[in-house]
């Protein structure tokens, strides 16, 4: 079963998909993270990196996760890519990843993909109002990425907002179940978790 958690920029999507994880065990579910999909920004020079439109779907190596999830839903393991965001680039380390009951792939863009979502089971996105995804995302990038003020305004302004309404918000529509507030809305992730459950044990139920 794949399942797939969308939103826009900080809107809790990874809050949620930790506590899908948590309920669901770690050795039940393989989780796979769009954003370690960007693509390699190496051949340019870092100003120009630091310029590129990171919102939009061409940003992401698309082709590379679709292979990946098939991959695992065909029961084989997998190499996931590392990013380094403080310097846009790929880095040389991997990741195994093992095929599990439950594949999890957590993403801004991943709804706007056909392909992509033609591989889900279930679709959620996280929907949070924009005002409080801004000021996480200024705290994140500042804190553990190592931008300044300034910059994180200018993207914002520039690409993030305008790809946000272009594409993130009209693949809202793709969804399976919307879960309003993030990952303060526990309500709404323990009804996901239960839907999860569900459709374990009826899977498990054809298999015998």
């Amino acid at each position: 079963m794949t399942i797939g958690v969308a939103g826009g920029t900080a809107s809790g999507k990874t809050t949620v998909s930790r506590k899908i994880l948590e309920a669901v065990k770690a050795d039940h579910l393989a989780y796979l993270q769009h954003d370690a999909y960007y693509r390699d920004l190496s051949h340019l020079p870092f100003e120009e990196r630091q310029a590129f439109n990171f919102d939009h779907p061409d940003s992401l190596e698309n082709e590379l996760l679709i292979a990946h999830l098939e991959l695992l839903q065909q029961g084989q393991p997998i190499e996931a890519p590392v990013y380094n965001f403080a310097q846009y680039v790929r880095t040389e380390e991997r990741i195994l990843i093992q095929p599990k009951p439950v594949i999890l792939v957590e993403g801004i863009l991943i709804f706007a993909d056909k392909t992509l979502r033609q591989l889900m089971d279930l679709k959620i996105y996280v929907d949070t109002p924009d005002d409080l995804r801004f000021i996480r995302r200024l705290q994140r990038d500042v804190l553990e990425r190592g931008r300044t003020v300034e910059h994180v305004i200018e993207q914002y302004l520039d690409t993030v907002r305008p790809m946000h309404l272009e594409f993130v918000e009209p693949s809202k529509r793709h969804a399976d179940v919307i879960i309003p507030h993030g990952g303060q809305n526990i309500k709404g992730i323990q009804m996901v978790v239960a839907q999860i459950e569900r459709m374990l044990e009826s899977t498990q139920g054809n298999d015998d």
